[in-house]
């Protein structure tokens, strides 16, 4: 990603965590969870940084940081090492392991990338859901049900694909 448009993203999650209501807390610092800012329980509407760990509640805004815990959901845009959200996610998940237990709706970058449910496009070395509905771009892409595409070297839809494995490219609409 280019330093302008990292830049771009940036400013605009700046501008939607602190366009958020006043009663929200609108700044997260975490050296690891206990020793933050505010308590794990603590919903965040702005910015998130995360030095070691952090984990909070719900996040709408910025997360960063090494390893990056939510226990439900996110919109956000969300940079590090670990990226995991206990609930759903919708935005951009950039992480060397992209974790949603939940609903997923964006775009997931990554050398892992997991959602239970998704919507958008996985695009990393390994990409896996149990139910997805976009585009699967990665060396290995898994997932039980699909509505749309898969390219990559191993492509595997368990259910109603035009083949259950299949290189270079699979789908089912």
């Amino acid at each position: 990603m280019s330093r302008y448009s990292f830049s771009l993203l940036l400013i605009g999650a700046l501008i939607l965590g602190f366009a958020a209501t006043a009663a929200a807390d609108p700044i997260q610092l975490a050296l690891f969870n206990p020793i933050q800012l505010r308590p794990e329980g603590t919903s965040i509407e702005g910015v998130r940084l995360n030095l070691l760990y952090g984990k909070n509640a719900n996040l709408t805004g910025l997360d960063l940081g090494l390893v990056n815990h939510l226990t439900g959901d996110a919109v956000a845009i969300q940079w590090g090492v670990i990226g995991f959200s206990e609930g759903g996610f919708t935005g951009l998940q950039d992480n060397f392991i992209n974790y949603v237990k939940g609903d997923f709706t964006g775009l997931q970058t990554g050398m892992i990338d997991y959602a239970k449910s998704g919507t958008g496009v996985q695009y990393g070395f390994i990409n896996y859901s149990d139910n997805f509905s976009g585009i699967q771009l990665g060396f290995i892409n898994y997932t039980q049900r699909m509505h749309g595409l898969q390219v990559g070297l191993a492509n595997i839809i368990i259910s109603g694909g035009f083949m259950p494995i299949f290189p270079i490219v699979n789908w089912s609409f």
